[in-house]
């Protein structure tokens, strides 16, 4: 049983919390016997599990590490405080993985449509985890083929961002954006067609083809979607809100947007 804060596995957890590091070492933490599930669900790639004594003998947590063990994923048992230090949430569960993040290839957008992927989401800024992670959850409940994450975007491998997604990190890929502008004609070429919520448009939603190739973008609260992608943005749209709200926060307007694209396309 691991006790020691310097043990070389506790020290390597401990490190992934940092963004920086995280992106270096192209892993995650994830927490909990739900969100560990989802990932041996999907045979998601697990570097090592960390595990307390007393979680082992839970019927739940004991057959989903006898699984974990029978796939060859290391498991290290941890003693039960030097465990809460590492875990980030108030009650943990005692189970903690060391995740990888995937590698998606190349960001091409007529493979993309050849796959027959043809909903995604542009995240243009958005800073508050909790938002991205409903961002994320809406778009892999409503079957969009990715969402693409421009710089200055919330980490998604931030510990809250991947609590809000509810194990769909697993389900729907990811593409970080390191270059815009040369993202943007691209998608032009292949014939995507951009879709920026916008409260000031003068279009509602409703009223917007999206049962094309559609990127729905969705940009962060303070500051709306950057000035490079208005310009290059097919279609600019609004929620239509009768009430006194001014606004709605970015994961609730994603959501609305991408069910009106399913909403579309099952008609």
């Amino acid at each position: 049983m691991l006790q020691s804060k310097q043990n070389p596995h506790i020290k390597y957890v401990r490190r992934l919390a940092r963004r920086k590091f995280r992106e270096q070492e192209g892993k995650f933490i994830i927490e909990g016997v739900r969100f560990l599930e989802e990932a041996v669900q999907v045979d998601w790639p697990l570097e090592l599990v960390l595990y307390t004594g007393g979680t082992a003998g839970q019927a739940r947590a004991g057959r989903l590490l006898d699984k974990l063990h029978r796939r060859g994923v290391p498991l290290l048992a941890v003693d039960d405080k030097l465990f809460r230090e590492l875990a980030d949430t108030q009650s943990p569960q005692g189970l903690l993985a060391v995740a990888c993040v995937p590698a998606m290839g190349d960001m091409d957008p007529r493979v993309w449509a050849a796959e027959g992927r043809d909903l995604l989401v542009l995240v243009d800024g958005l800073r508050d985890p909790g938002n991205l992670g409903t961002v994320i959850r809406c778009a892999d409940a409503a079957g969009a083929g990715g969402v693409l994450i421009m710089k200055g975007s919330v980490d998604p491998y931030n510990t809250k961002t991947l609590r809000s997604t509810m194990g769909s990190i697993f389900h729907v890929p990811l593409y970080p954006v390191p270059d815009l502008e040369s993202l943007l004609p691209r998608l032009q070429e292949a014939g995507w067609k951009l879709v920026v919520g916008e409260p000031a448009a003068g279009k509602l939603i409703h009223r917007c083809d999206l049962t094309g190739r559609v990127v729905l973008v969705v940009g962060s609260e303070a500051d709306g979607v950057s000035a490079l992608v208005c310009r290059a943005a097919g279609e600019r749209v609004r929620i239509p809100m009768p009430g006194r709200a001014e606004s709605l926060n970015a994961g609730v307007a994603a959501g609305i947007m991408l069910y009106e694209a399913v909403r579309q396309r099952t008609r």
